[in-house]
């Protein structure tokens, strides 16, 4: 295996010598902070390929850690580890820029199957695929990050952006929330969740609702469609 260097910010020595360990054992290499500002430290001085943070961080949270990543580099995979489990906490670890987010306790072969396909995904990112996507009026710039409607600049989220990326990439298809699921949070489809339609919500507010033309339509017990003329 190609030797991958993950930051690892988690205050409970235990849980990160272990994840340390077993993560070692299956070829990473892994380097640890107990805090948040000595992971902001390490991350500002070496090159690293995922992030691993806890929320509930000494000196700098997860959330903020995340935020202040983000501000540098749009594109290093990020897992939050934490026992925070509603969903306003999930949106809220997405929305500051979280590509994952895994629940203590948890099983470590679970971490593991999110790391490989964060891994893979960033590897697609990387290839040559264009950096504008188009539907009618709507264009997404895949390098500056900006997004358009009508020539009305639109402001997304991480995680909104993500997931309009996605919708973009499969326009005129009908993708279904497991699909979503899969694709944009990296996560098994959870039945017992409405966050896919939470941010469907979201991101229609910003690019459909102020405009004539509706682009995301529901398709009734299939998913979504972002569809144009």
């Amino acid at each position: 295996m190609e030797d991958l260097r993950i930051l690892l910010v988690e205050d409970e020595v235990r849980i990160a010598d272990t994840l340390r360990m077993g993560l070692g054992e299956n070829g990473y290499d892994v380097e640890v902070a107990y805090d948040g500002q000595i992971g902001w430290r390490m991350f500002q001085t070496k090159r690293f390929n995922l992030l691993i943070l806890d929320i509930n961080l000494p000196g700098i949270t997860g959330y903020e850690l995340t935020k202040m990543v983000r501000a540098q580099n749009e594109n290093v995979p990020i897992i939050m580890l934490t026992a925070l489990s509603s969903l306003d906490d999930k949106i809220e670890g997405y929305d500051a820029g979280a590509d994952d987010y895994i629940i203590k306790p948890f099983e470590f072969k679970e971490l593991l199957m999110k790391i490989r396909v964060l891994m893979r995904r960033t590897a697609d990112v990387q290839a040559p695929v264009g950096n504008l996507l188009r539907a009618d009026d709507l264009l997404m710039n895949l390098d500056t990050k900006e997004v358009k409607r009508d020539e009305t600049t639109v402001h997304l989220t991480a995680k909104e952006f993500q997931l309009l990326e996605y919708l973009l990439r499969n326009k005129n298809r009908v993708v279904s929330r497991a699909d979503i699921a899969i694709n944009v949070w990296d996560i098994d489809f959870d039945t017992n969740t409405n966050i896919i339609d939470v941010y469907i919500n979201y991101v229609r507010n910003k690019i459909d609702k102020p405009f004539p033309r509706k682009l995301i339509q529901t398709q009734v017990g299939m998913g979504y469609i972002l569809k144009e003329s």
